[in-house]
C-alpha cells in the first residue's frame, strides 16, 4: 500500500470515529473508522518499517484527538442534539366531572383519538374504534387507568 493510500485510509478512519462521537449512535461508524485506522497504521509497519509505523500511529492519534477537540469545542454536535422538551401530559382525571356515565363535547375528531370538554375539564379521549365528528355528544362508557373511553350519543 502507497503513503497516500495509507493516509486516505486513516483520514476515513479519523472522520468515521468523529462523525460516531458527534453524529451517529449505535457504533457502526465508530467501529469501521476504528478497523480502517488499525489498517492504516498496520500497514505502514508491514511497508515501511517500524519508524513510520510509530510515526503513523502518533501522527493519527494526534488527528483524532485535535479533530474531536476541534468538533466538540466549535458546537457542531449542537445542531445535531435535541433542545426541545416534550410538554405531554397524561390524563388527570377529576371524578366529581368525568365518570362512567358522564356527558361530554367533542373538541376535536375523534379519529378514533381526540379531545373532550366535560364540564370545565379538557381530556384526550378515545372511542371504541369509530369516527366521531367535532360538536358531537359523546358519552364515558369506561375509564382504563388514564384511558377515557367514550360513545357518541345519538
Amino acid at each position: 500500500m502507497s503513503w497516500p493510500i495509507i493516509i486516505i485510509v486513516i483520514l476515513v478512519g479519523v472522520a468515521l470515529v468523529a462523525l460516531e462521537i458527534v453524529a451517529l449512535p449505535g457504533a457502526i461508524c465508530g467501529i469501521f473508522g476504528g478497523i480502517l485506522l488499525v489498517i492504516g497504521v498496520w500497514q505502514s509497519y508491514a511497508q515501511y518499517g517500524t519508524t513510520a509505523g510509530i510515526i503513523t500511529l502518533l501522527a493519527s492519534i494526534v488527528v483524532t484527538i485535535v479533530m474531536l477537540v476541534i468538533l466538540l469545542k466549535s458546537g457542531t454536535w449542537k445542531r445535531f442534539s435535541l433542545n426541545e422538551s416534550s410538554d405531554g401530559k397524561t390524563n388527570q382525571i377529576d371524578n366529581a366531572t368525568v365518570a362512567v356515565g358522564s356527558q361530554g363535547t367533542c373538541l376535536s375528531r375523534l379519529a378514533p383519538a381526540g379531545k373532550a370538554q366535560f364540564g370545565n375539564e379538557i381530556v384526550e379521549v378515545h372511542s371504541e374504534g369509530e369516527f366521531i365528528d367535532e360538536q358531537s355528544t359523546v358519552e364515558v362508557i369506561a375509564i382504563e387507568g388514564y384511558k377515557i373511553i367514550v360513545k357518541k350519543v345519538s
